[in-house]
């Protein structure tokens, strides 16, 4: 029987800590490092080790997987003085489930295939709720033997893991969902909008849209934020503003796309620690 793999997670953000932990859970030895020293505690609590730096982890893990904000986190964990690819390590496999541009993506892979390191973008489908219960979507660009060999390892993540195509492509379908969650979210919030500027109840709106074809967990969850005026972020607004940013980039271009990348931009300064639902409160304002 062959060992577990050495697992190292950088990033233990809302859900890089629910994710990290099912993977220990499921008995995988894990070492983990963060920036924010704080949010290793738990972690080792539940029996992780923690490193030093990035390059520090990449020399004891198999397999180091990232989950981090954006493309300049990501350059900076891969690149900086003690950043991954400054170690004097190879054979890795190294799993970015960040939301982020392919272009990053496919510039790392490149770089850590110059180091003997294997490369995967495979970022996620879902909130918090579904990285503690092991039931997100995982969207995977990079070379098949790659997925073939991190597939074990995303079944204790995920419901599904896709293998899309070469690097970027886990990205661009991550762009994409999230195009369609903007879509979704601003929709929702315009809905209860109209409904409510002509003296309708927002429980009433809530009980047609949950017993009709438009019903789905989305709407259930954020229509009950609205009704509860609840804008704790689960999936802060800035980050759809940041990743409505990254499609327009690669071309986003249609019609709704061009309202929803802007609603959200002119709606991120002063919202975008809020949940993305907090675009009602802009939408109030105009």
């Amino acid at each position: 029987m062959n060992a577990q793999p050495q697992l190292g997670w950088i990033g233990l953000g809302n859900m890089g800590n629910p994710m990290s932990s099912r993977l220990l859970e499921a008995g995988y030895p894990v070492a983990v490092y963060n920036r924010s020293k704080d949010k290793e505690k738990a972690l080792r609590t539940a029996g992780a080790t923690t490193a030093d730096s990035p390059a520090a982890l990449v020399q004891q893990a198999d397999v180091v997987f990232l989950m981090v904000s954006d493309d300049q986190a990501v350059r900076d964990l891969f690149t900086g003085p003690d950043g991954l690819l400054q170690a004097q390590a190879s054979g890795k496999l190294l799993i970015n489930m960040s939301t982020i541009s392919p272009g990053i993506s496919e510039e790392m892979a490149r770089l850590s295939q110059q180091k003997g390191h294997t490369y995967l973008d495979a970022p996620v489908s879902g909130s918090v709720k579904q990285a503690e219960t092991g039931q997100l979507v995982i969207m995977v660009g990079g070379e098949e033997p790659a997925f073939q060999r991190a597939q074990p390892l995303f079944e204790h993540l995920g419901k599904l893991a896709l293998h899309l195509g070469p690097t970027g492509s886990g990205n661009r379908a991550k762009l994409a969902i999230n195009t369609l969650l903007g879509f979704y979210t601003q929709g929702l919030a315009e809905t209860f909008l109209f409904a409510q500027q002509h003296g309708l109840k927002l429980e009433d709106m809530q009980t047609i849209i949950a017993n009709g074809a438009m019903g789905n967990v989305f709407s259930k969850i954020k229509g009950e934020a609205i009704m509860a005026e609840n804008y704790q972020a689960a999936f802060a607004l800035k980050h759809l503003a940041k990743d409505l940013r990254l499609a327009k980039a690669e071309g986003l271009n249609t019609p709704l796309g061009e309202v929803v990348h802007d609603t959200f931009q002119q709606a991120e300064p002063t919202l975008g620690e809020e949940d993305v639902i907090a675009i009602m409160k802009h939408l109030q304002r105009d």
